[in-house]
C-alpha cells in the first residue's frame, strides 16, 4: 500500500505538471499552426523567399534555396526539405552548399512557433528574432568562407531522401489529424522528460550536471537552475526545453537573465541530435551541422553575455530579457 502510494502521488504529480505545460504549449502553438497553413493555403509563402534570393548568394547558395529556407522559417524543417526535393534535380548543390543551408534552416525555422515560445518566456520577440535570423546569415557566411578558402566538401550533395508527394497534398481534414497528433506526441515526450527530470534529481544526476557544466555555464551566462533545462533544449528542442522553461519562469524559479541567455542559446541551437540527422540526409556535413553550429552559438552567447554586462538595466528591462510572466 504504501509503495504504491509512494509511485502513484509523483506519477500524478508529474501527469499533471506535464497537462500544465502542454496547455502552456499549445495555446502558442495552435493559433500559429492554423495561420501559417492559411498562408500556405494562400501561397503566400513564396512572397517570403523574393528578398532572400540575394542573401542566398551571399552564401554561396543559388538564389532558388531562397524559397526553401522561406518555407521552413514559416512553417518547419519538414516543410523546407519538401521544397528542397522538388527543387534538388534542377538545381544541384554541393555537400558544402548542403551543408550551409542546411545549418540555416537549423538556427532559424518554425519562427512563428518557436518565437512565441520564447516571447512566452520574458525575452523580446524583436532581439530574438534578429538573433536567430543574424545568427543564422553569420554561420552561413562563416562556413561558406571556410568551405571555399580551404576547398572543402566541393563534391555533390549525397541527397538520401526522396520526395513524399502525399505530403503536398493531404486534404485539410488529414492535415487536422495530423496535428493533432503531433501534440498529443508532444504531450507523452513533455510527459516522459519530466519523469526523466526527476528520477535524475532524485539520484543526484542533475546536481552532477550542474557541478561539471558550471564553470561553462558561468562563463556562457547561464545559472545552475537553468542547466538541465538548457541541456533538455539543446539535446530535445526548443519546444520542449522552453515549454519546461515557460513553467519555470512562471513559477520565479529561473532569473529573467538565466531565461534570456538559456533561451537565446537555446534557439540558435537546438535539437543537436534529431534534426542534424534529418539534414545530414540531404547532404548536410556534420561539421557544420553539429559543430560548427554548437561552437559558433556558444561563441555568440558568450559575447552577448559580455555585451549586455555594458547595457543600462532598464535598457535590458526594455529591449533584451524583458520582464518575467507571472502565472
Amino acid at each position: 500500500m504504501n509503495l504504491a502510494k509512494i509511485l502513484f502521488t509523483p506519477a500524478l504529480n508529474t501527469v499533471k505538471d506535464a497537462v500544465r505545460i502542454s496547455l502552456d504549449l499549445f495555446k502558442i502553438m495552435v493559433p500559429v499552426v492554423i495561420i501559417v497553413k492559411i498562408l500556405q493555403e494562400l501561397n503566400l509563402i513564396g512572397y517570403l523567399a523574393a528578398p532572400l534570393g540575394p542573401v542566398m548568394k551571399m552564401v554561396g547558395l543559388p538564389g532558388e534555396m531562397g524559397l526553401v529556407w522561406a518555407t521552413a522559417l514559416v512553417n518547419n524543417i519538414y516543410s523546407g526539405l519538401i521544397v528542397f526535393l522538388s527543387l534538388a534535380q534542377d538545381q544541384p548543390l554541393t555537400a558544402a552548399q548542403a551543408t550551409i543551408l542546411g545549418t540555416m534552416i537549423l538556427v532559424a525555422h518554425s519562427m512563428p512557433v518557436e518565437l512565441r515560445v520564447v516571447q512566452s518566456c520574458g525575452p523580446k520577440l524583436g532581439f530574438q528574432l534578429l538573433a536567430r535570423m543574424g545568427g543564422a546569415l553569420l554561420m552561413g557566411l562563416v562556413l561558406h568562407l571556410i568551405y571555399q578558402n580551404f576547398h572543402l566538401l566541393q563534391g555533390p550533395a549525397n541527397i538520401l531522401l526522396t520526395p513524399d508527394n502525399s505530403a503536398i497534398d493531404k486534404t485539410i481534414l488529414q492535415w487536422a489529424t495530423g496535428e493533432i497528433r503531433n501534440l498529443i506526441s508532444i504531450f507523452f515526450i513533455i510527459f516522459c522528460l519530466l519523469a526523466v527530470m526527476r528520477i535524475l534529481t532524485k539520484i543526484k544526476v542533475i546536481a552532477a550536471m550542474d557541478f561539471i557544466l558550471r564553470p561553462f555555464l558561468t562563463m556562457m551566462g547561464i545559472g545552475s537552475k537553468a542547466s538541465a533545462l538548457t541541456v533538455v533544449g539543446l539535446t530535445m528542442g526548443l519546444s520542449y526545453g522552453g515549454g519546461m522553461i515557460i513553467h519555470e519562469s512562471k513559477s520565479g524559479n529561473i532569473n529573467k537573465k538565466d531565461v534570456f541567455y538559456s533561451l537565446t542559446l537555446m534557439s540558435l541551437c537546438h535539437s543537436l541530435i534529431e534534426d542534424t540527422l534529418l539534414l545530414m540526409m540531404i547532404g548536410g556535413h556534420v561539421s557544420g551541422l553539429f559543430w560548427g553550429r554548437l561552437i559558433m552559438s556558444c561563441l555568440l552567447v558568450a559575447g552577448l553575455v559580455q555585451f549586455t554586462k555594458f547595457i543600462p538595466e532598464y535598457l535590458s528591462d526594455k529591449y533584451l530579457w524583458g520582464l518575467p510572466k507571472k502565472s
